[in-house]
């Protein structure tokens, strides 16, 4: 089902109930015999109870006892009260001009949705539409989705989950699935030509860049390379010669589109690699959490499985573990992450914003260390290892990760032959993550004893 064709399912769904685009009803995503899917797939996850392990859930509480107040503004609402109590950085907005929304009905290329993001929240805020689109990394129960009205007087956060859930699982009604985020690029080329209207497809950081962006803003130095992005094509399917519609990255929106009612006037082309690779990482940590957890309740046993070590489990689910977990290990170690083809530099002061937040070593170096010439980070490890989602994962499967990546770091042969990092960056990586995950260190030092 195509991007298009699932919104308006959407759109009938909501129909049928009697609900208006805009409104937030308590709706869920239900098979035939009723309930959530998550609930009959998953029920240890219990994904349809209230989750109080995310920046949203905190964000409530600190709302109901008065320590935080948000306050709206004519022109924004309460988006920018939102993100200074998330410490979501401004400089991180992104422009995407495709329909693959709640709000299709008001985006556009002359308005399209902005995206604001930290390291677990993505905040979207669409011209004249009065409704923020919010969704947050929940440790126990992955991506769970609100909207907040500018319309309320006091700001309250509404869960949402069929409207979202519809394009954010779409196998979730064939059973099976688990919910993720969703990062999309909207055009298709056949050699020299783009085919406008085509299926949004899903976009990781291993997709080559010049299939990426399709239906988003770019703005920053790209070297020349070629992507999707700045490329506002005509209706319907027609072929178009690719080379005449091409933009490339641009220093300035000007010429395409009004940027006064944002925060920023760009989409920075380092915010929108960095978006795609926490998308990446993030979809795998929710299926490892989903999918491990269903082979440890299959086990008998009189203990919590989710509290075993690795060691305490029988060698055939360690074996199923670590083939399970083998692609949330690549995701971390970034190992088919697509390499740039030039430097990338973007426009605005998001790439410093990022690289000053999280941990360091003695050294000084971090995991958050970008490189953006022929990869994005200059380390071969993600930041999200640190991550609340990672850390909520099974202990045996931490302990699993942990070894795969150790194995992988100090390995002369980590990598694909396109993207392998040094050996010193790999054991930079390495000796980072032993000085600040206490964890990783303990576990490590077992393998070594």
């Amino acid at each position: 089902m195509t991007r298009l064709a699932q919104l308006a399912v959407i759109g009938a769904l909501l129909a049928a109930a009697g609900t208006a685009v805009g409104e937030a009803p308590d709706a869920r995503v239900v098979v035939s015999d009723g309930g959530l899917v998550y609930d009959r797939e998953y029920p240890f996850i219990h994904y349809s109870d209230t989750p109080v392990h995310n920046d949203i859930a905190r964000l409530q509480k600190r709302l109901a006892d008065g320590t935080v107040k948000l306050t709206r503004s004519p022109q924004h609402g309460y988006l920018e009260s939102v993100l200074a109590a998330l410490n979501i950085d401004p400089d991180s907005q992104t422009l995407v001009f495709s329909k693959t929304s709640l709000q299709v009905d008001v985006i556009s290329e002359t308005t399209p949705r902005a995206i604001y993001f930290n390291d677990d929240t993505y905040v979207g805020w669409v011209q004249k539409s009065g409704l923020l689109e919010i969704v947050t990394m929940d440790a126990d129960r992955g991506p769970v989705f609100y909207t907040l009205s500018a319309a309320e007087i006091e700001p309250k956060l509404e869960r949402e989950n069929l409207r979202c859930l519809v394009c954010h699982d779409s196998y979730a009604e064939m059973g099976g699935g688990v919910p993720h985020f969703l990062f999309e690029s909207t055009y298709e080329t056949h050699g020299k030509n783009l085919i406008p209207d085509a299926v949004a497809r899903e976009i990781t950081d291993q997709s080559p860049v010049s299939e990426r962006w399709g239906g988003w803003y770019v703005t920053g130095e790209d070297g020349g390379a070629l992507h999707l992005g700045n490329i506002v094509a005509p209706d319907g399917r027609t072929p178009v010669n690719l080379e005449k519609v091409r933009r490339g990255s641009l220093p300035s929106l000007a010429p395409l589109v009004d940027t006064t009612p944002y925060l920023r006037p760009t989409s920075d082309i380092v915010a929108l690699l960095i978006l795609e690779h926490q998308v990446t990482v993030h979809n795998e940590i929710i299926h490892a959490n989903f999918k491990s957890r269903v082979l440890l309740n299959r086990e008998p046993s009189n203990s919590d499985a989710a509290a075993l070590h690795l060691s305490q489990l029988p060698p055939r689910l360690q074996q199923r573990l670590a083939l399970m977990l083998r692609p949330l290990v690549d995701a971390l170690l970034m190992s088919n992450a697509a390499p740039l083809p030039s430097r990338v530099v973007g426009t605005s002061g998001y790439a410093a914003w990022f690289q000053g937040q999280g941990l360091k070593d003695p050294q000084g170096r971090s995991l958050r260390q970008l490189d953006l010439h022929s990869r994005v980070f200059r380390y071969p490890l993600s930041f999200l290892v640190y991550s609340e989602g990672f850390d909520a994962l099974p202990l045996c499967a931490r302990e699993q990760v942990y070894g795969q990546i150790a194995a992988s770091l100090r390995s002369p042969e980590a990598g694909t032959a396109a993207n392998r990092p040094a050996a010193a960056d790999r054991q930079a990586a390495f000796e980072i993550l032993r000085a600040t995950k206490p964890e990783f260190a303990r576990y490590v030092g077992t393998l070594t004893d």
